[in-house]
């Protein structure tokens, strides 16, 4: 017989030999005494209504300790073990409502059930204010789909570099998850460049637009170091001094095919490029990738949607051949068909195309 039992007549009999619902009845008597005073109980109090109330309350009725997990979870001095006990029962019912709020459950508490329940448990943990590192890293580790999208939204949980890591991970096929995660306070520079990195074309767009604007400057920006880290190795070309005669054209209103023209035909590959990046709205390292390719179709595109004339066209292939190339003749020839066959209106879906990728 314990303390507790036996400052009361009779209860150890009841615990130990009476019919459940004798038990499931002197539990709610005494839990109902707790709650009537809990404000005002001693912590000695508290741990006697704990001893009392630990052998009784599993024998209550299913929706008994429903109710009973669902009350003490929201006190400050809720009987410790027994708040413990109703977290670990493997009825979901019964555990959830102290999961998610009881401010009892400590961390230790909470990392030995992530790691022994099951996924109903830790779904019920990442509504909690507040989420310790050490309890994220378990539910990145073993939670669901769900569980790892519901602890990404929790602004109160917090994640180690690792947990940051795996969440990126998993997030290369979650358009859900990068969305929860992309909108972070605490996302790091280096870890949102990592999850645009492995992020589809459409979920940065998204992302993008729902966002705050301190946010979607550093996507833009996380992006740009992408397109930079994918130009192929070698030398970088210097579009300074380039950009800065672009400008000066452009401020004097004397930017347009005359000037283009002109770059072209002096070979001035940084010139040429800069001034149809300023005429077509794309970015500029955007346009220098596309243009130094395999293949001079941008070009073609390019002139189309601009409603350039042939000869700036051809300039600028050849611009793309080098001074050190000469084409054939009919390759040019060709080139001036697939120019005239191309439809503005494709020219102009293209070059979207092209100028959405560099807005996500």
């Amino acid at each position: 017989m314990t303390v507790a039992t036996s400052l009361i007549p009779g209860l150890d009999d009841i615990v130990k030999r009476g019919d459940p619902r004798r038990r499931g009845e002197v539990a709610r008597a005494i839990a109902e005494l707790f709650f009537h005073d809990a404000a005002k109980l001693r912590p000695d109090l508290v741990d006697l209504f704990d001893n009392l109330l630990i052998d009784l309350v599993p024998h209550v009725e299913l929706a008994s300790r429903v109710d009973l997990a669902e009350r003490f979870s929201h006190l400050n001095n809720a009987p410790p073990h027994l708040v413990g006990q109703l977290a670990r029962e493997n009825e979901i019912m019964v555990a959830s409502p102290v999961l998610r709020r009881s401010p009892v459950l400590d961390d230790a508490a909470l990392i030995e059930i992530a790691r022994l329940k099951g996924q109903g448990h830790l779904l019920a943990m990442t509504e909690r204010p507040t989420l310790s590192v050490q309890v994220t890293d378990v539910l990145v580790e073993r939670g669901d789909r769900d569980v790892v999208r519901r602890a990404a939204g929790n602004a109160g949980a917090t994640f180690s570099p690792d947990g940051y890591s795996e969440l990126i991970k998993r997030a290369a096929q979650d358009g859900v998850l990068t969305l929860k995660i992309g909108q972070r306070e605490d996302l790091s520079g280096e870890h949102l460049k990592a999850l645009l990195n492995g992020t589809l074309d459409v979920i940065r767009r998204r992302l993008s637009t729902v966002v705050n604007p301190a946010r979607q400057v550093q996507i833009k920006r996380a992006m740009v170091s992408i397109e930079d880290a994918a130009l192929p190795p070698g030398p970088r070309r210097d579009f300074s001094a380039a950009q800065r005669t672009v400008l000066g054209l452009h401020r004097g209103g004397h930017l347009g095919e005359s000037a283009l023209l002109g770059f072209a035909k002096a070979h001035k590959y940084e010139e040429s490029i800069a001034a149809l990046s300023a005429m077509s709205g794309l970015r500029l390292s955007i346009l220098d990738r596309l243009i130094a390719g395999d293949r001079y179709d941008p070009i073609l595109i390019l002139g189309r949607m601009l409603n350039l004339s042939w000869p700036t066209v051809r300039a600028l292939i050849l611009v793309w051949y080098g001074p050190h190339r000469a084409p054939a003749d009919a390759d040019i020839e060709a080139a001036r068909m697939n120019f005239t066959r191309l439809m503005p209106a494709t020219a102009e879906r293209v070059v979207n195309f092209w100028r959405n990728r560099q807005t996500i």
